[in-house]
């Protein structure tokens, strides 16, 4: 879950907005893809903060990693769907009902 303290997020995002300006610009420099940039930034981070290459660990950090896609999608994909399918109708048969 994302939501941590105040005082964390203030101290943890200065150093996030830096990397994410480099990720930007690096982005620019590659004809607008960042897949394998962003991929790169965040295997090296998990990396880096992993305190020892040991299964409890792997388990860890990829249960995280599952968490952060399970809620980015719930707050930002699952929206902008419901959005595209007001505007251009359901596919799934029988889903209004």
């Amino acid at each position: 879950m994302p939501y941590i303290p105040q005082e964390d997020r203030d101290y943890l995002d200065e150093k996030i907005n830096v990397l994410a300006q480099a990720v930007k610009e690096r982005t620019v420099a590659n004809d607008g893809n960042y897949e394998g940039l962003f991929n790169y930034v965040i295997t090296k981070l998990l990396i880096a903060i992993m305190p020892e290459h040991r299964y409890r660990h792997i388990a860890r950090i990829t249960g995280v990693l599952e968490n952060v896609k399970q809620e980015f999608y719930r707050r930002l994909a699952a929206p902008y769907e419901d959005e595209q399918i007001d505007k251009n109708k359901d596919v799934y048969p029988d889903a209004d009902k």
